[in-house]
């Protein structure tokens, strides 16, 4: 049988230091009938001169340039509106995939008739394994509203069944209002549950706690647009699931 067409969905900003290993992970796969679409978001380091040297050489390779600094949400979905693949799967330009990641999930994806699916993964932090994240077998719109368990570097949807899903225009949390928006259209999201990808922990940033949680919460009620008591019940389960995930490290 044929392989069905997978479109690969990269924003690329200032990641001259780790986008040739992301390249090479999608390269290397098993699965040869994709596209990868690196959307570059006005990047001020040598990313464009790497990924035009790549797209020379293969042109299943595209690069495409925002007119002006948008975030990954809007580099993700000028990528997304150019695929002409059935599934969309996306990869960040500093992650990586194992070599079956596509072959193995997309024949999960048929096999079992799902629409989105996602993967366990790989952190690394300086280039060195920092443990396996393993999220549940499946999620529902519900379950998904207490914390995102979907990693995006492992996330792949099937236009057939969904049509094209964009990410909403905000700067955190795009993916996870993405996935929020399929499942509205279907019950349940899948989890392959392998170690299939590498996710880089930016040794050399720091996140405010609290700056995340004031995106968390504006994200409930400007994205989701959920009424006060439901977006307080949601972000109360939130902020403790996120308080026993970092004490636990």
């Amino acid at each position: 049988m044929e392989q069905p067409l997978v479109s690969i969905i990269m924003p690329a900003y200032n990641v001259e230091k780790y986008i040739k290993q992301s390249i090479a992970s999608v390269t290397s796969q098993s699965y040869s009938n994709w596209e990868l679409l690196i959307t570059d978001d006005r990047s001020t380091d040598g990313t464009q001169r790497i990924v035009e040297e790549y797209a020379s050489k293969d042109p299943r390779i595209k690069l495409f340039i925002n007119a002006k600094n948008g975030g990954a949400g809007i580099a993700r979905n000028n990528s997304i509106k150019q695929a002409d693949g059935r599934f969309i799967a996306f990869l960040d330009a500093d992650d990586q995939w194992l070599p079956d990641k596509l072959t193995k999930q997309i024949d999960f994806m048929i096999s079992n008739n799902y629409a989105l699916t996602y993967t366990a993964y790989q952190r690394l932090k300086d280039d060195i394994p920092k443990g396996v994240v393993m999220p549940p077998s499946s999620t529902t719109y519900k379950k998904l509203l207490n914390g995102n368990v979907i990693g995006c570097l492992t996330a792949i949807y099937d236009t057939k069944v969904l049509g094209k899903h964009y990410m909403p225009l905000i700067r955190k949390r795009q993916d996870m209002g993405l996935w929020l928006s399929i499942l509205k259209q279907v019950p349940k999201a899948h989890s392959l549950q392998e170690v299939l990808a590498l996710y880089r922990v930016d040794s050399g940033m720091t996140q405010d706690k609290f700056k995340i949680l004031k995106w968390q919460w504006l994200f409930y009620r400007e994205v989701v647009k959920l009424n006060v008591f439901t977006a307080t019940y949601h972000f109360f389960i939130y902020s403790v699931k996120g308080f026993f995930k970092h004490s636990s490290k």
